[in-house]
């Protein structure tokens, strides 16, 4: 037996397999920090506060702009470009820990839909929408079997609040009507076809539920929650059971070769035995995923 009770996660082009070992035991344990005296929360306020309209501006004038930004808080220059350049790789490795979370979970699931929800004035305001549309989603994530993984994001043009998301909407789960309505879209100058939920449509105003058929449309999909990432440092909105990994013995035969820092995690064959405890459950596939056991 190669590895007994492994953890698995797909990449989207291998399975990847990291054995019990490996992983620490038990919960993990928060370092210790001091409070932050309120002269380090206004610099931290104030960087979050710059880096976030940062994000408008071309990639290399984005540090000089926080730097710049900082001065009153920082009058000191070395403390000043220190303080952004510690703070600025804080944001990337948070960005890179969270596309790598977010692949982990949207790569063991089945994606059915792209949607985007936005709102009439007539029915909403911004703050009523985005409380309204947050409960309704985890309404049909219980009641439904909704999944979903998406982001809150403002118009480039109209600055107006809406979500994108990635759904599994389960063929019994579906409320309302799909309808095809065709409008005019200023922004492109062009008609436009989007296929409209006619129970959101009542409820909140324009809303699009694109089908995911093939593979790399739900590839596509992935990608611009990716680039969301990368753009704004923003967190995601998840929604449903999306574990991060699924647990299987691993026969020798199925490693196929070594992985990872200190190669403490391997990769697996395309077709690799799933087994709990001894059991065989089948030669790995959606459906014989369904069965096993989830971890996070």
């Amino acid at each position: 037996m190669g590895f007994r009770a492994a953890k698995i996660s797909f990449d989207g082009s291998h399975y990847i397999a990291t054995p019990k070992e490996n992983f620490p035991r038990g919960k993990k344990r928060r370092r210790s920090s001091r409070p932050a005296s309120e002269q380090e929360a206004e610099r931290k306020k104030q960087f979050e506060t710059a880096y976030r309209e940062s994000q408008q501006l071309p990639r290399k004038e984005r540090k000089d702009y926080v730097t710049q930004a900082m001065e009153e808080k920082i009058p000191d220059e070395e403390q000043r470009q220190e303080f952004v350049e510690r703070n600025s790789e804080r944001k990337k490795i948070n960005a890179i820990r969270r596309k790598v979370r977010l692949s982990k979970k949207a790569n063991l699931q089945t994606w059915n839909f792209f949607c985007t929800f936005t709102y009439s004035d007539e029915k909403h305001t911004e703050e009523s929408f985005r409380k309204s549309l947050r409960n309704t989603l985890k309404h049909f994530v219980n009641r439904k079997g909704w999944k979903h993984i998406g982001v809150w994001e403002r118009g480039g043009d109209t600055n107006r609040l809406h979500f994108h998301g990635i759904f599994y909407i389960p063929p019994d789960g579906m409320v309302g009507e799909l309808i095809e309505t065709k409008d005019y879209s200023t922004k492109d100058n062009r008609m436009q076809t989007a296929s409209q939920n006619t129970y959101f449509l009542e409820r909140y105003g324009r809303n699009d539920f694109q089908k995911l058929v093939f593979p790399h449309e739900v590839g596509d999909s992935l990608g611009y929650l990716m680039k969301y990432i990368e753009k704004s440092g923003e967190r995601l909105v998840y929604g449903g059971k999306l574990p991060a990994y699924f647990e299987s013995d691993v026969l020798d035969e199925d490693i196929i070769v070594p992985y990872g820092i200190d190669e403490r995690k391997a990769v697996l064959a395309d077709d690799f035995l799933c087994m709990v405890e001894g059991e065989i459950m089948g030669r790995v596939s959606p459906e014989v995923i369904e069965k096993m056991p989830k971890v996070n």
